[in-house]
Parts: structure tokens; C-alpha cells; sequence
């Protein structure tokens, strides 16, 4: 189960919501994280994605509203759940 707090690099995830129509759709491996991007890579290629006004599936079926996980990822693992 994947908590707010949780280290999400190696992570399989979608973008299953955008405010971005063109980022619907994209899938891959969360190969880096700042606070405001996910780096996934994509075949041979890696993209960053915005975390904020996106709402992410990941491998487990879980679905998480980007803006909720737009922190510092250090700051954010530190947070009890």
C-alpha cells in the first residue's frame, strides 16, 4: 500500500488526470523526484512530469491526487502517517 509519505521512486505509475490533456496516458518507472516533478522513464527516454494538477495510478491500482504529494520528497517521508 502506497501512503502519501511513502518513497515512490521505482514505482510503476500513470497519469490517469491532467490539466494537461497531452500527459493522460503517460506510464512508466519514477526514476527521480523533486518537489514538484516525477522523473519517469519511458522506454529508453525519461520525462519529466509535473506532480501538481495531475492525479497518478500506480502498479498496486492506487490512485493519488498529485497536489497532495507536492512536497520536498524529504520533507514529505519524514511526516507520520
Amino acid at each position: 500500500m502506497i501512503s502519501l509519505n511513502s518513497e515512490f521512486i521505482g514505482i510503476t505509475a500513470e497519469v490517469i488526470d491532467s490539466t494537461n490533456p497531452s500527459l493522460v496516458g503517460i506510464n512508466g518507472r519514477i526514476v527521480d523526484e523533486t518537489q514538484h516533478m516525477f522523473t519517469l522513464k519511458i522506454g529508453s527516454e525519461s520525462k519529466m512530469i509535473p506532480k501538481q494538477n495531475t492525479v497518478w495510478k500506480f502498479a498496486n491500482e492506487q490512485v493519488i491526487n498529485g497536489d497532495l504529494v507536492a512536497k520536498r520528497p524529504e520533507d514529505r517521508i519524514k511526516v507520520k502517517a
